[in-house]
């Protein structure tokens, strides 16, 4: 396995767009579900479009749900990536990956607040962390997602929609993003091209 980066195939879409952003910072990607292509991989990334849980049904059919929680490489969720590193989600009373602790949940609606969150908006950071290097707090990241994560210890960065949420996590060789990188612009193209530092 040669390339820099394995791409969980999980059932969900998008692939080919995560491809071609690390494709335009030199970097090559695989799209594998296979077990042994994410163990020798470099760093692994789980993509983020989808349902939670038909993304937990492909992961337990294929015992990924096993093996992700046990990778020493480093990993990197977008969207729904992140969202099923924690124990579960409230969309569809899926389990998760249980890598950390706490449940997604879905996001009030209101009149002027409609769900999908869906645009730019700016991250408060937290904590400091390497994967948001070079990424200034004025800075704006893309949002498309209906349920988020619950702010912890393993928030490095929030953001605000209704309610705060985790936008950036953390936990040993573990992160997450809970907006897109590949439709973040240059913003977004520092992140991954950070990711491919850790």
């Amino acid at each position: 396995m040669s390339a820099d980066v394995v791409i969980v195939d999980f059932g969900g879409a998008n692939l080919a767009s995560l491809q071609h952003a690390l494709a335009r910072l030199g970097s090559s990607s695989v799209v594998s579900q296979q077990a042994a292509d994410i163990l020798s991989a470099r760093r692994v990334l789980l993509p983020g479009v989808g349902s939670a849980a038909t993304a937990m049904t492909n992961l337990q059919r294929t015992g990924l749900d096993r093996l992700l929680p046990s990778l020493t490489q480093p990993v990197l969720g977008i969207c729904l990536g992140m969202q099923l590193m924690f124990e579960s989600s409230a969309e569809g009373d899926t389990p998760g990956l249980r890598i950390l602790p706490g449940r997604v949940a879905r996001l009030e609606a209101s009149v002027h607040r409609p769900v999908p969150h869906m645009g730019w908006n700016t991250l408060v950071a937290c904590q400091p962390d390497a994967l948001r290097a070079n990424i200034a707090a004025q800075d704006r990241v893309y949002f498309v997602h209906s349920f988020a994560a619950p702010v912890g210890p393993w928030t490095t960065a929030s953001c605000e929609y209704g309610s705060e949420f985790s936008a950036v996590i953390a936990r040993g060789n573990f992160r997450g993003v809970q907006f897109h990188p590949e439709r973040s612009g240059a913003v977004g193209a520092r992140l991954l091209a950070n990711f491919l530092t850790l």
